[in-house]
């Protein structure tokens, strides 16, 4: 991918960005933007910066920023001038992505138990307001119990000694 810079340049001009503009909104130096177009990567600041570079300048343009970032690193390969550094570097972040256990989308995994526990609210507050509403209309359907004491007119009259 000898073309990397000419491709890249050719996309910003097509869409009548100046590289004045994507300095600005990337806060990148000219000087690397240039040494990014005419494709001398030695004069990059190495490393992770790299990437960084090319991505601001192709979000800046409007372009796939993994995509033109993946043929950046394939042309700097190919360039021959990549930096022993980048070299190291560059394997130790493939090893360390390739190491790396995907775990679920952790907020995901949160908001369904969250779903789970208010649900089980829901239930268990449905549950408690039927079982209030039935005894109450159980306790309204059922008469008052009587009860064996006695009454006014037996307690007004004289108890008898058998005579």
């Amino acid at each position: 991918m000898a073309q990397f810079g000419i491709a890249i340049r050719n996309e910003r001009e097509r869409r009548g960005i100046s590289l004045d503009t994507i300095a600005e909104v990337t806060k990148v130096s000219i000087r690397y933007l240039t040494s990014l177009e005419e494709e001398h990567f030695e004069c990059l600041p190495g490393g992770v910066l790299n990437k960084g570079i090319v991505r601001s300048y192709a979000g800046a343009v409007g372009l796939d920023q993994d995509l033109w970032t993946s043929r950046f690193m394939e042309a700097y390969r190919e360039s021959g001038q990549m930096k022993d550094d980048d070299i190291q570097w560059v394997e130790f972040a493939e090893n360390v992505s390739r190491s790396r256990v995907r775990k679920p989308q952790s907020s995901l995994f949160r908001l369904r138990w969250a779903g789970v526990f208010v649900l089980l609210s829901v239930l268990a507050i449905s549950g408690w307001f039927v079982y209030n509403y039935v005894n109450s209309k159980v306790d309204a359907a059922t008469p008052p119990a009587q009860t064996a004491s006695p009454n006014s007119a037996q307690l007004s009259r004289p108890l008898s000694n058998g005579s």
